[in-house]
């Protein structure tokens, strides 16, 4: 046990085991706490890098993250050092580690971070879209209107964006941004990154929700790139549409016009009115 606790957050790799560094595998080797979101896949992990786990390995996933996070706090105020590892990627980033951390600093205990490789900062640099600014916007909602709704809000971002996404919710989603963000709007779906098939598909969003209702599978990370404050004059005409199909998934009238007009940058008055001569 050491005189002092630490969190230690560590990056996994995204594909390749050898993308693990040493100090991943010095940190394994090393922790009194290892927190895994599957435990299986750390095993495996380890048995990959023969690195043999000294430390007591406990689960800590979605589902009991609030209640292990209270638990392992309490092995950081004894004074050990706890491990917290995700299948893929940093712990924090649309995956468990940001509670304990957050109790961790509260708690005035060290806490440190193993850097690895990530999905996000990896797809937006073999992207081909600006990456001088860019913002990280996690999973879409999965319900139409609520995801319709988080689109517009981005709609005008000038910054690229990057979300993750599930292959068999891929093609809904290219669609619903293609209505947000515009069909000519470029993107590019990474997927399997690092892995054997790695594959990245660029284009307009029209193009690329085409190509997805082909069976697509693996872990999709979407890069799509901002608002250009140059871009055409907005249609008046589909943006009537776009609040009558916000209309029909549950939306009020009233806030669709709120949410289309701001998404196309054009005065809610002059939307209102052509909603109402419609």
């Amino acid at each position: 046990m050491n005189d002092n606790g630490r969190l230690v957050l560590a990056g996994a790799p995204i594909g390749r085991v050898d993308d693990a560094s040493a100090r991943l595998r010095e940190a394994l080797a090393s922790a009194d706490v290892v927190a895994a979101e599957d435990t299986r896949r750390l095993r495996r992990l380890a048995a990959d890098l023969g690195v043999a786990l000294a430390g007591r390995v406990v689960s800590y996933y979605d589902a009991n993250e609030v209640a292990r996070a209270g638990e392992l706090l309490g092995d950081l105020q004894d004074g050990r050092t706890v491990l917290v590892i995700t299948d893929a990627g940093m712990p924090g980033v649309s995956d468990p580690g940001y509670r304990l951390t957050h109790l961790a600093v509260e708690a005035g205990i060290p806490v440190t971070a193993l850097p690895g490789p990530s999905a996000v900062t990896t797809a937006l640099a073999i992207s081909g879209l600006p990456s001088d600014r860019f913002c990280f916007e996690g999973f879409p909602p999965r319900k139409p209107g609520e995801r319709a709704r988080r689109l517009a809000a981005l709609a005008a971002e000038e910054r690229t964006m990057v979300f993750f996404e599930a292959p068999h919710r891929l093609r809904a989603c290219l669609a619903a941004m293609a209505e947000a963000f515009g069909p000519e709007r470029p993107a590019a779906v990474c997927r399997e990154l690092t892995k054997t098939y790695e594959e990245v598909r660029r284009g307009p969003l029209a193009e690329l929700a085409a190509w997805a209702e082909g069976d697509v599978r693996g872990e999709i990370t979407l890069v799509v790139a901002g608002y250009a404050p140059g871009d055409a004059e907005p249609d008046i005409g589909e943006l009537v549409r776009e609040v009558a199909r916000r209309e029909e998934a549950g939306v009020t009238r009233k806030q669709a016009i709120v949410e289309v007009a701001k998404a196309a940058g054009v005065p809610k008055r002059e939307l209102y009115d052509a909603v109402h001569r419609s």
